[in-house]
């Protein structure tokens, strides 16, 4: 995620980083300029269309079609950027519920191996989650031979958990933690599952396929037919005004697509490893 001074807007007129849809969209861009020269080109040049042809009535149903491709952009921005908050609420719980569980283990528990094991075991189910939603392969530093053997598994983050509720109820059977006890920190250890049921809803379902689909084409139609009727108004000047146009509207389309999986790896996404590497100094705080 990019750190930035929200104060510091004039600043980012000038400021090109690789999140900037231009580098996306410069190709395409090019193409709909030399695309728009074309039109003005026939019309003006090869064909010698007069302004009080009929093509120039085109500009009446950009006019009644915009009104629409506004609303539909402001839906699909609003639903994605929905998604992504609604990820970092997720990933707060996490780190609330993190210092919760590390709290109680401290203390509740007195044996300082328990401890040990509770406090590598807490952080580590951070950074299994953080790897397991960027589908990246799960670093085995993070594991200990006496507590898990990660390749053997799929869901690695369900085994993270497993082997704290493991951990916790072989406290209640060492008699180290009381039952009442037990029944508070088993609702700490289900509170993971549920926050890595939820980011894995968010992350497993993207927008329906054909919004998705029906948006891009309406784009495409919509800044093809442009230059045909705004040629008669602004002559070549119709290609900067096209490529400015395609511009705006397909940069909303790709920056909802980069935020609706706030878990991914792009500049934009959530910083979920900063955030682990929070967990597991607060919790190597609370527990020692």
């Amino acid at each position: 995620m990019i750190s930035y001074n929200p104060k510091e807007w004039f600043s980012f007129i000038f400021r090109i980083h690789k999140a900037d849809t231009v580098r996306k969209l410069f190709p395409l861009m090019i193409g709909i300029a030399a695309y728009s020269g074309l039109v003005a080109y026939l019309e003006m040049e090869y064909w010698m269309l007069s302004d009080e042809s009929h093509v120039r009535n085109v500009t009446v149903m950009h006019t009644m079609l915009g009104f629409v491709i506004s609303l539909l952009l402001v839906f699909r921005t609003n639903t994605a950027y929905d998604r992504w908050w609604e990820g970092r609420k997720i990933w707060g719980a996490l780190v609330n519920n993190s210092r919760n569980l590390a709290l109680k283990i401290a203390v509740m528990i007195d044996d300082k191996e328990d401890k040990a094991i509770m406090r590598q075991l807490i952080p580590a189910y951070a950074n299994v989650l953080s790897s397991h939603l960027k589908n990246q392969d799960i670093k085995h530093e993070l594991f200990e031979d006496a507590i898990l053997a990660p390749d053997h598994y799929n869901h690695k983050p369900n085994q993270i958990a497993k082997t704290i509720m493991a951990k916790v109820n072989e406290l209640y059977k060492d008699g180290k933690i009381t039952g009442d006890q037990l029944i508070v920190l088993n609702a700490e250890v289900q509170s993971l599952t549920d926050i890595c049921g939820a980011c894995e809803r968010i992350k497993n379902t993207p927008i329906p396929y054909s919004y998705s689909a029906f948006i891009k084409k309406f784009i495409f139609f919509y800044v093809m037919t442009l230059p045909f009727g705004y040629v008669f108004q602004l002559g070549y000047y119709v290609i900067p005004v096209v490529v400015f146009i395609f511009y705006v509207l397909a940069s909303l389309e790709l920056i909802a697509e980069e935020i609706e999986d706030p878990f991914g790896t792009d500049p934009n996404d959530l910083p979920l490893d900063q955030i682990a590497s929070n967990i597991k100094k607060n919790v190597e705080e609370l527990i020692y």
